[in-house]
C-alpha cells in the first residue's frame, strides 16, 4: 500500500495516454494504425515499468529540512533544505514543503536538480508575524530520473516545532551599536554627554561644547590650554519597560500589532541598557498585573525578559492605570526610568489616565510612548476633489491633530514622551533613553 501511494505519473504520461486514446478512435477509419497503436501502448507501458523499478530499486534520496532553535518575530528567518543523492544517475526533484498554518502559504514549490552520488542544499524566508509555536509539516520529495514518466514521493521531517521569539535579530543589531558606541545606524543620533552626572571619570583638555560649569581650575593653571573634568555616566540605574497590553495595543500596522512592536522594542531596549551597566526589569499590565520582573544588572536577565516576552498577549480589555500606579509604588521602591509602552488616541482618553501618570512622574522618570497611525497621514496627504473623502481627511487631520496635543499636554505636566511610526520603535526609544542618560536626568 505504501508503494502505490508513493508512485505519482508525470504529465508527459497523461499526453501520451491521451495521444494513444485519439490513435485509438482513429483506427476506426483508418484500421492500420491498430496495430500501431497497440504497440506504442506496449511501448509505454514497458517504459512506465522501467522507470518505476530503476526509481523504486533503492532509496537513493536522503533530505532534512534545518531550522533555527528560536525564529525572531517580524523578521525574515532563513530555513535551509539539504538534500543529497546517492542514485549513480542525476535526479530531478519537485519539493513540497508543508509551512506552518499561521502563514497561510499552499502554493510552496522548488524545482531542482541534483547530480549523482553528490548532494546539494538551498534556503528560504519566512516571516512571522506571531509569537509562539509553529509546526512544520512534511517535506515532501518527489523524484524523477532522465524518462519522467514516473515520479516517487519521499517524505522527511514532519512535524517540525519553531518557537518565534521577539525579535532577536533586531536585538542584535542594536547590540553592537550599544558595544560599538559610535551609534552610526541610520536614525540613531549619538548625544553629547554634558556632565552632569557624579561620576568622575577623567581630566581632559577642553573643546567646543564642553560644559563650562565642569572646568578645572587647578589643572588649567598648570597647563598651557582649559582642562575640564570629564564625568561618566551613573550604572546600575533601574530601567523598567511596562508594556500596556490593553484592547488598543492589538491595533495591526504592517501585520503585527502595537503590542509586538512594543515587545520587539522592549528586548533590543533593555540588552542596549545591560549593556550601558543599568539594571533592567520588565512589567507588563491590562485590568490586572501581567509580568512582573524586578530590575537586575545580571547577564542572566536578558534571557528572563525573553522568556517573559514570549507569554504576554494581548488583553481585549481597557487597561487600568490605576493598577499600574499602585503595583509600581509597592514594587519600585528606587527611583526608575519607566518605559511606557500604550496608546491614546484621543484627549478624552488620555485625560482619564492623566492622574495616574502624573502621580508616577513624582517619583520615577516616566517616558510615554505613543504610536503615530501612519494611516491617517495617508489618508491626509492624499489630494480629493470628491465631498465623502473630503470628510474622511478632515476626520483624519482632527485625530492627527489630538495626536499632537496629547504629546504637549503629556510635555506640559512634565512627562517625557516618545511619538513614532511603529517601524521607527526601537531606534527612537533607544535614543530616548541615551538622552535621559546623557542629561543625567535619572
Amino acid at each position: 500500500m505504501h508503494f502505490i501511494k508513493a508512485i505519482y505519473f508525470q504529465q508527459r504520461v497523461f499526453w501520451a495516454i491521451f495521444g494513444i486514446a485519439g490513435l485509438f478512435l482513429f483506427s476506426f477509419w483508418i484500421p492500420v494504425l491498430y496495430a500501431i497503436t497497440w504497440i506504442l501502448l506496449i511501448l509505454l507501458l514497458f517504459a512506465i515499468l522501467l522507470d518505476t523499478v530503476i526509481l523504486f530499486s533503492r532509496n537513493g534520496i536522503n533530505a532534512q529540512r534545518i531550522l533555527f532553535e528560536k525564529f525572531s518575530n517580524s523578521d525574515q528567518n532563513p530555513v535551509i533544505i539539504q538534500i543529497q543523492n546517492k542514485y549513480r544517475y542525476k535526479v530531478y526533484l519537485e519539493i513540497i514543503d508543508e509551512l506552518p498554518v499561521q502563514f497561510q502559504k499552499r502554493d510552496f514549490l522548488k524545482k531542482t536538480e541534483v547530480d549523482s552520488n553528490s548532494q546539494t542544499e538551498f534556503q528560504y524566508f519566512v516571516r512571522p508575524v506571531e509569537r509562539g509555536e509553529y509546526y512544520f509539516g512534511k517535506l515532501n520529495l518527489f523524484v524523477s530520473n532522465k524518462l519522467k514518466l514516473v515520479k516517487k514521493r519521499l517524505i522527511f521531517d514532519e512535524d517540525q516545532m519553531v518557537k518565534v521569539y521577539p525579535s532577536i535579530i533586531q536585538m542584535r543589531k542594536y547590540d553592537f551599536l550599544a558595544i560599538d558606541k559610535r551609534l552610526k545606524q541610520p536614525g540613531l543620533k549619538k548625544i553629547r554627554r554634558i556632565g552632569h552626572t557624579q561620576d568622575f571619570e577623567q581630566i581632559k583638555e577642553y573643546v567646543p561644547g564642553d560644559d563650562i560649569r565642569s572646568i578645572n581650575w587647578k589643572a588649567t593653571a598648570k597647563q598651557a590650554g582649559l582642562m575640564v573634568n570629564q564625568f561618566q555616566d551613573e550604572k546600575a540605574q533601574p530601567v523598567y519597560s511596562v508594556i500596556d497590553t490593553g484592547r488598543l495595543m492589538k491595533m495591526p500596522f504592517n501585520s503585527l500589532s502595537l503590542l509586538d512592536y512594543s515587545i520587539n522594542s522592549s528586548l533590543a531596549f533593555s540588552n542596549v541598557a545591560l549593556q550601558k551597566k543599568d539594571k533592567v526589569g520588565l512589567l507588563s499590565f491590562s485590568n490586572k498585573i501581567g509580568s512582573l520582573l524586578p530590575a537586575n544588572a545580571k547577564k542572566t536577565q536578558l534571557n528572563l525578559i525573553l522568556h517573559n516576552l514570549y507569554n504576554i498577549t494581548t488583553e481585549f480589555r481597557d487597561s487600568d492605570f490605576g493598577l499600574l500606579y499602585t503595583t509600581v509604588k509597592r514594587q519600585l521602591t528606587h527611583r526608575s526610568l519607566l518605559m511606557l509602552y500604550t496608546n491614546f488616541e484621543h484627549m478624552n482618553a488620555l485625560n482619564r489616565q492623566l492622574p495616574y501618570l502624573k502621580a508616577l512622574s513624582k517619583k520615577h522618570i516616566v517616558v510615554v510612548v505613543l504610536f503615530e497611525n501612519t494611516e491617517l497621514e495617508k489618508a491626509i496627504q492624499n489630494e480629493t476633489y470628491q465631498v465623502p473623502e473630503l470628510a474622511h481627511q478632515i476626520i483624519a487631520e482632527d485625530f492627527h491633530y489630538e495626536k499632537r496635543l496629547i504629546v504637549k499636554t503629556l510635555q506640559q505636566h512634565g512627562i517625557q514622551t516618545v511619538l513614532t511610526r511603529p517601524e521607527e520603535l526601537t531606534v527612537n526609544t533607544i535614543n530616548k533613553y541615551l538622552e535621559i542618560k546623557a542629561r543625567g536626568i535619572l
